[in-house]
């Protein structure tokens, strides 16, 4: 499914609008379609142990490899996601950034719109990255 975007490449700043801001700051979701509500995919190994300990990106990649399996089970893609919460325990910009590049990649031509965040602390035993995403769907 296609993602419309409203507002795709602009900002507002004050009472100025800014073009060509790389930035996807809505979509829309055919009235048709199937809402898939994803809980938060956490870096976790298939025997709960938590995935690039200390790495922001490696645990950003093994976020995104349990987003895929959960859109999978709900009968989505990655292609499907029209929203992310991205989720990173550091106050580092720069770790938001390590994390963020990884899940941006990912996602390739297909922007989404997503809030990058950073938290005092997530669930799991030494995790630092999580990703919550909203897909909508076609059946």
């Amino acid at each position: 499914m296609r993602v419309r975007y409203a507002c795709r490449g602009r900002c507002r700043d004050g009472e100025r609008e800014c073009a060509g801001v790389a930035y996807a700051n809505a979509a829309t979701a055919p009235s048709a379609a199937r809402l898939i509500f994803l809980a938060g995919a956490c870096p976790l190994n298939k025997d709960g142990t938590t995935a690039g300990v200390g790495d922001y990106a490696a645990q950003a990649a093994k976020a995104i490899e349990n987003m895929h399996f959960a859109l999978e089970a709900a009968g989505a893609s990655i292609e499907d996601v029209i929203s992310t919460r991205v989720l990173v325990a550091s106050t580092e910009r720069a770790d938001l950034v390590l994390a963020w590049d990884v899940v941006r990649a990912a996602f390739g031509d297909h922007d989404v719109p997503s809030t990058l965040m950073g938290v005092t602390v997530l669930g799991y035993e030494d995790q630092l990255v999580e990703i919550e995403a909203i897909a909508a769907v076609i059946d």
